[in-house]
């Protein structure tokens, strides 16, 4: 194997995937380099939720790169079939954010109000409208914000499909290969030092998820990104009890997939690493789960699991080059919209890294934003 490249990726999830693939497609000689195989963390623990107006509900930088991102993915689902023949299983069916009370309703009549600016066909309806749409909500629920637009995709297989795309067009992937420090000279990074010995590159891309900050404090930066555990389970159906993806404010959402399979997550407890599935966890998402849709507890059980999200200190993603070292570049924090995210991530990493960077998206995501040093 040649040790040398134009870029040296770091991490082997959803977004390394997603930059090694548009690297690549520039003509650049890429490796991607993963600890243990691909997509094998957050990445695979994903339910594939693409919800930029359920989940983020104000403007600003972080909302505008969301629906950025979502806008993206109907053209990329046929570009990567084209490449690799994966299906992603993008579906666009559409999403429902529940209002479990009147109280709660308040707040999701404005939302839906306000997310109308960017989408008009998005609406309110009431708790009999509501059940027209999906008969099996229950009927105390107060009522919801209808996103027809919304859809959700298989994390795994997208994860995949960039990686095989990125191959296509020469990429080389290492997997079962841990990165442990990076290589300098004089003000600049030109490689990294693995478990395989070294590898040169031009530049180096940090995208590591929950495991980012290890590495950034050798180089005397403290990204505060932090694992937050979400424990996940699935029923499966030979009938569906859900056509759409339902979100609730109390985090908990149901995502039906293809193959009679609805994904219901997820629990949130922060900084472990500690991917343990508890039964308290799985008994707390079974009762909220039921309660918005009463024969889930009544479906047969398929399956449990836990994933680590990679949050940051504001809630914002690291997107840019490192303020100290030259040739380095960071893409990690995407929380709980890595898959979301996937698509911007990689184009705007891949034009920055090849001197066209957008300085009206990349803004708000600087590195040093915070200049939070380790001594």
């Amino acid at each position: 194997m040649k040790k040398s490249f134009d870029v040296a990726i770091i991490g082997g999830g959803i977004n390394g995937s997603s930059i090694a693939y548009q690297l690549s497609k520039l003509g650049k000689k890429v490796v991607m380099i993963e600890k243990n195989h691909l997509a094998c963390e957050a990445s695979s623990a994903a339910a594939g939720m693409l919800a930029a107006q359920a989940e983020i509900e104000d403007d600003g930088p972080f909302f505008q790169l969301a629906l950025k991102s979502q806008a993206m993915f109907s053209s990329l689902s046929n570009e990567l079939f084209e490449i690799t023949g994966i299906d992603i299983e993008f579906v666009r069916k559409g999403m429902i954010k529940i209002a479990e009370t009147e109280e709660i309703a308040k707040e999701v009549r404005q939302q839906a109000a306000f997310q109308r600016l960017w989408d008009p066909e998005i609406e309110w309806l009431d708790s009999q409208s509501i059940r027209e749409l999906e008969p099996s909500l229950s009927p105390d629920v107060a009522g919801g914000m209808f996103i027809p637009n919304d859809g959700h995709v298989q994390p795994a297989k997208l994860s995949s499909a960039y990686a095989k795309a990125a191959e296509q067009f020469g990429a080389t992937i290492l997997k079962n290969t841990e990165v442990f420090s990076f290589n300098y000279e004089n003000d600049r990074v030109n490689g990294v030092k693995t478990t395989i010995g070294n590898i040169d590159c031009n530049q180096v891309v940090l995208a590591t998820g929950a495991w980012a900050s290890k590495l950034m404090r050798e180089t005397g930066l403290d990204l505060s990104v932090y694992p937050v555990k979400g424990e996940c389970f699935s029923v499966k159906t030979d009938i569906p009890i859900i056509n759409r993806t339902i979100f609730s404010d109390k985090r908990c959402y149901l995502v039906p997939k293809r193959n009679g399979e609805i994904l219901i997550g997820a629990t949130q407890i922060d900084h472990t690493f500690d991917k343990r599935v508890t039964p308290s966890g799985i008994a707390t998402l079974v009762e909220r789960a039921s309660q918005l849709v009463p024969q889930i507890k009544d479906a047969p059980w398929e399956r449990v699991w836990a994933g680590l999200r990679p949050q940051t200190g504001d809630g914002l993603p690291y997107l840019g080059e490192h303020p100290l070292w030259k040739g380095l570049f960071i893409a990690a924090g995407h929380y709980r919209n890595g898959i979301l995210l996937s698509p911007v991530t990689g184009m705007l990493m891949a034009d920055l890294l090849d001197g066209r960077p957008d300085e009206n998206l990349l803004s708000a995501f600087r590195i040093d934003r915070h200049k939070t040093w380790v001594h």
